[in-house]
């Protein structure tokens, strides 16, 4: 079963998202919203096909990567992700919540070996 697919985002904490946003802005050429950017791409295995990976910053308050104390969190994309959790459940892995779904996919959080929140992203078909 093929597991992760790729990187989908890059979260990380900041004392000041909106001024990291615009430094990214001014001084990178992030095309940046109030949500970080997204990084647009073509799938190898058929260029017509696009992904997208997201880079944002969050406030150094959020409650977003519990139950990880760590200043980061990275997003995989993956294929199947209902399979992928019942075989994460099988092998013993923390799975923080249930899968949720959204106009852009379905997710759900789990946490590895050394405590790292890690969010596990299924894009809806076109994303």
């Amino acid at each position: 079963m093929k597991k992760v697919t790729g990187i989908g985002g890059i979260f990380f904490k900041c004392k000041d998202p909106n001024k990291m946003n615009e430094w990214y802005k001014t001084h990178l050429g992030f095309d940046t919203t109030q949500y970080g950017t997204s990084f647009e791409w073509r799938q190898l295995e058929d260029p017509a096909k696009t992904g997208t990976t997201h880079w944002s910053p969050f406030a150094e308050t959020t409650k977003y990567f519990e139950p990880s104390t760590k200043d980061f969190m990275i997003n995989y994309r993956v294929d199947n992700l209902e399979a992928l959790v019942a075989q994460l459940k099988s092998e013993g892995v923390t799975i923080v919540d249930e899968i949720e779904s959204y106009d852009y996919g379905k997710f759900v959080h789990i946490v590895d070996v050394e405590g790292n929140k890690i969010e596990l992203w299924e894009p809806n078909e076109g994303e």
